[in-house]
């Protein structure tokens, strides 16, 4: 159902986490959950799942981007080779 709002976020925002979609959009968190699974399993997005901590707490969740997509480099010195 907002599997095609998700994608335009998604191709809008580049890479995010469930919980930042769910926010952005006003989507209760599992149904944006039931939609990235879905769009993985059909291989429109890439997902994997992270641990982040906000306030010293572990919070799981799934980073998604859209399939092929390469995010861009991080700012800041890189180590060398």
């Amino acid at each position: 159902m907002h599997a095609t709002q998700i994608l335009q976020y998604l191709k809008r925002h580049g890479q995010k986490v469930d919980w930042e979609i769910a926010a952005a959009m006003d989507i209760p968190l599992e149904s944006v959950r039931a939609t990235l699974i879905d769009l993985s399993e059909r291989g429109e997005i890439s997902r994997c799942s992270v641990t982040r901590f906000v306030d010293e707490k572990p919070v799981e969740g799934m980073l998604c981007r859209i399939a092929g997509t390469i995010p861009p480099k991080a700012p800041g010195r890189k180590p060398s080779a």
